[in-house]
């Protein structure tokens, strides 16, 4: 089993997770974000190499003695990491138990690849962009449904302490009544950790 990637980013202190972590970001998204900052993982020379999960296991053992004395660990990311579920979950029991993983993810996969990685993952940073499915759709391309599909299904799996969610003020696409908006929809599922914050857009 091998899986592209575009970046490993060591070193990273209390950004995508508790204490030091490494981000191992992956290529592939299906969506295609107008403000995109990793544009590199939709096209096919945007792959910088492939590994397995037991090479990828070997490598980051370097930060073990890191990992250990903060609490950190290992994030996913992207593109889309759950386009790789199987890999993060045979990773996940490949890796030194102490070392915690953690997500960042568009949810926008079928709740099956979710469902493979949930047992191991201790913190979940999803990309929500805005839940007015106008809006959503024409940012991402995407459809909103799929999301929260997935956000329902972790609200019934009582995930919502393990999950902070991203709504950004977009310029161009929403407005601050629809970020809150869909904030207090999150709500009503039960999540209440909340990352608000703007894009810095310097050309449109």
């Amino acid at each position: 089993m091998k899986a592209p990637l575009i970046a490993i980013s060591r070193h990273r202190l209390s950004v995508d997770g508790e204490g030091v972590t490494t981000l191992v970001a992956f290529h592939g998204c299906p969506l295609r974000c107008r403000y995109c900052l990793n544009s590199q993982c939709w096209s096919d020379d945007g792959i910088w190499r492939w590994t397995t999960p037991e090479e990828l296991t070997d490598e980051l053992m370097c930060d073990n003695l890191y990992f250990l004395a903060t609490g950190g660990g290992v994030c996913f990311g992207g593109g889309e990491p759950l386009l790789h579920a199987d890999f993060i979950a045979q990773f996940a029991r490949l890796r030194p138990q102490q070392w915690n993983l953690y997500l960042e993810t568009s949810l926008h996969v079928p709740t099956e690849q979710l469902a493979r990685v949930a047992p191991y993952v201790k913190h979940y940073y999803i990309d929500v962009k805005d839940l007015q499915p106008d809006v959503y759709h024409r940012y991402t391309g995407g459809d909103v449904n799929l999301l929260m599909k997935n956000l329902r299904w972790m609200a019934k799996e009582r995930m919502q302490q393990r999950v902070t969610l991203r709504l950004p003020l977009i310029a161009h696409y929403n407005t601050d009544a629809q970020r809150q908006h869909s904030r207090q929809q999150l709500a009503g599922l039960g999540f209440s950790q909340f990352d608000q914050f703007e894009y810095t857009v310097k050309n449109h």
